[in-house]
């Protein structure tokens, strides 16, 4: 049986992050009006807090805004929903973009099964990796990947369109520390319970594994599902991506 084929997409921004949003809201367009095919993207984002919509309508959300920046993250606004989680240097994130005439029908399937690809990656490294929210974990889901239970190492977000939707990861490789400490006063302002415990990282685990690492392994389990074919990002798409990067960007 042939495997669903994907474009791979490997492009960066971690100097404009509100980029990531506004490319996967290009991509989400692109594919549901057919004109690019299924594309997963995996990039390294950046110190940044991404913010939910739900954070962007909190009173709080300005000194929130303010908090990350003193910490020297950036602001955005991402695409999918969830409450606040920041990203650094030490960070992936993965998305894939998906046709689908009907995407609402099959919103928990594409949980589930984006879900097994991180764990079955993460299980790859070493990790004893399980679906589930962690008790106390910042931007709580159900399929989000921990480590035995204790700590986060993957959060799972979706947003759909007619026609397509689009599915993002953020896996946390190493540098836990940073993450907690930005989040700390950045949930705080927003009035957020939550245990900073329950951050965590992929080094934590097994020590010494990096980015390269992890990316393999992504890539491992989605080749086992999908047929990836390395694409370069045209212009156009990434002018169309430019063009509307404000609107991501936190005020």
């Amino acid at each position: 049986m042939s495997l669903e084929e994907f474009e791979l997409l490997r492009d960066s921004f971690p100097g404009r992050p509100e980029l990531g949003p506004s490319l996967s809201r290009v991509l989400l367009e692109q594919v549901a009006s057919g004109e690019r095919r299924a594309t997963v993207r995996l990039s390294r984002p950046g110190r940044v807090v991404a913010f939910g919509r739900r954070d962007t309508r909190s009173p709080g959300y300005p000194a929130a805004v303010a908090a990350a920046r003193r910490a020297g993250f950036e602001g955005m606004e991402r695409l999918t929903g969830g409450r606040a989680a920041a990203y650094s240097e030490g960070a992936i994130s993965l998305t894939l973009t998906i046709p689908d005439p009907e995407p609402a029908k099959r919103t928990e399937q594409r949980f589930r099964e984006a879900a097994e690809v991180a764990r079955s990656a993460m299980a790859g490294l070493g990790i004893d990796a399980r679906t589930g929210e962690v008790d106390g974990e910042y931007c709580p889901g159900d399929y989000s990947v921990n480590a035995g239970g204790r700590i986060k190492l993957v959060g799972i977000g979706q947003r759909m369109i007619k026609g397509a939707a689009h599915v993002g990861f953020v896996i946390v490789v190493r540098n836990s520390a940073l993450i907690r400490e930005v989040l700390e006063p950045v949930y705080e302002a927003l009035g957020l319970e939550w245990n900073p415990e329950t951050v965590g990282a992929i080094e934590d685990e097994v020590s010494g594994t990096g980015l390269e690492a992890v990316e393999a392994a992504l890539l491992s389990a989605l080749g086992e599902q999908h047929d990836l074919t390395p694409t370069d990002l045209d212009a156009e798409t990434l002018s169309r991506a430019q063009s509307i990067a404000g609107r991501f960007r936190s005020p």
